[in-house]
């Protein structure tokens, strides 16, 4: 199979998008059931504030907690709207944040931070006079407006229509900010409109139920279940511990003096897919093969463009002193549902 593809099914009876280039599985977005969804919206009852941490606990509904970690002048039993930002670790509270927006494909709302904002990376003059056309066109509210960069080469028509559900749920959602209780106000995307929103390049889309399985993609997705990543240049192995994640890298049978360079820029190119689709995130260390001072530099700019075309926020902090490389990753994902493995 050539090209990209985007794969909508199901594993079992839980809804999943795949992302394929040339066949080979470059992303997978699998839906939760046991927390609430990255992007979801409540309204939050301010419990108690977190000393020593400037933060606040916030009530949600169904008895679950969340974190807000700017909780200054923030006052217990105070109603307040916050959207989930990612995935809480097991037994902590869910992180949250009370700058919340409305983000779909082409237009991302921000209620509280008026103003029309066009992408950086549309820079084509003509583009962006057209998209500011239809933005004043269309758009008057007091909330602040963001054209993502898929608005180039987008029907305007379908921009416009974007651009006024954002409007509208805002204003439904803010208008229903107070109140006694704790409330979901929006559930946040499942894995099929997240797929729409984000994976916006050209791609054939396929919908039909078990292409997940005509296609390979349940053979890709069991592999996930072992630690070990080939990267044809030696092998890694990549294992979440309770604290961090550990990745560790081998040359394998090769013994030549270029071996270990070979193998950690292989590993470099390969981590972000290898997180991606294990959906791993926090603390991650790198054990590299042992290699000279010099070298070091040549992997860490692999890192670096490794990961600056990952989707996913994260931080390249270094070095250690005893030759580690560490990195600091966002959650925005759970880990991959290993209870799934045994449908596949």
């Amino acid at each position: 199979m050539k090209g990209r593809m985007i794969v909508l099914d199901h594993i079992g009876e839980i809804e999943a998008a795949a992302y394929l280039v040339d066949g080979k599985l470059d992303d997978i977005l699998i839906d939760h059931e046991d927390a609430p969804r990255p992007g979801a919206i409540f309204r939050a009852i301010c419990d108690r504030p977190v000393k020593g941490q400037g933060g606040m606990m916030l009530r949600l509904p169904a008895g679950e907690t969340a974190f807000l970690r700017h909780g200054k002048g923030l006052k217990p039993g105070q109603a307040m709207l916050v959207q989930v930002t990612g995935i809480a670790e097991d037994g902590k509270a869910v992180p949250v944040t009370d700058r919340v927006l409305f983000k779909s494909r082409y237009a991302i709302v921000t209620p509280g931070k008026p103003g029309l904002n066009i992408s950086r990376q549309i820079t084509d003059e003509d583009v962006r006079d057209a998209l500011l056309a239809v933005a004043h066109e269309v758009f008057d509210s007091p909330h602040g407006l963001i054209l993502r960069s898929s608005c180039e080469g987008a029907d305007e028509a379908e921009i416009a229509d974007d651009i006024l559900a954002m409007v509208a749920l805002a204003d439904a959602v803010l208008a229903d900010a107070d109140g006694n209780e704790p409330e979901a106000l929006t559930e946040g995307d499942g894995p099929h409109l997240v797929a729409w929103r984000e994976w916006t390049g050209a791609a054939e889309v396929v919908t039909r139920a078990g292409s997940f399985a005509d296609l390979g993609v349940l053979d890709q997705v069991g592999a996930l279940s072992q630690p070990q990543v080939i990267l044809g240049e030696g092998y890694m192995y990549v294992e979440p511990t309770r604290a961090l994640v550990a990745v560790d890298v081998n040359t394998g049978n090769d013994t030549s003096p270029a071996a270990a360079l070979k193998a950690n820029l292989a590993a470099a190119r390969a981590l972000p897919r290898a997180l991606r689709l294990r959906g791993l995130a926090g603390q991650i260390s790198v054990d590299f093969v042992s290699m000279s001072k010099a070298h070091r530099k040549q992997v860490e700019q692999s890192l670096r463009a490794s990961f600056k075309a990952d989707p996913i926020e994260t931080s390249l902090v270094g070095w250690t002193p005893m030759g580690l490389f560490e990195l600091q990753r966002k959650r925005e994902r759970p880990p991959f549902p290993k209870h799934l493995f045994k449908d596949i």
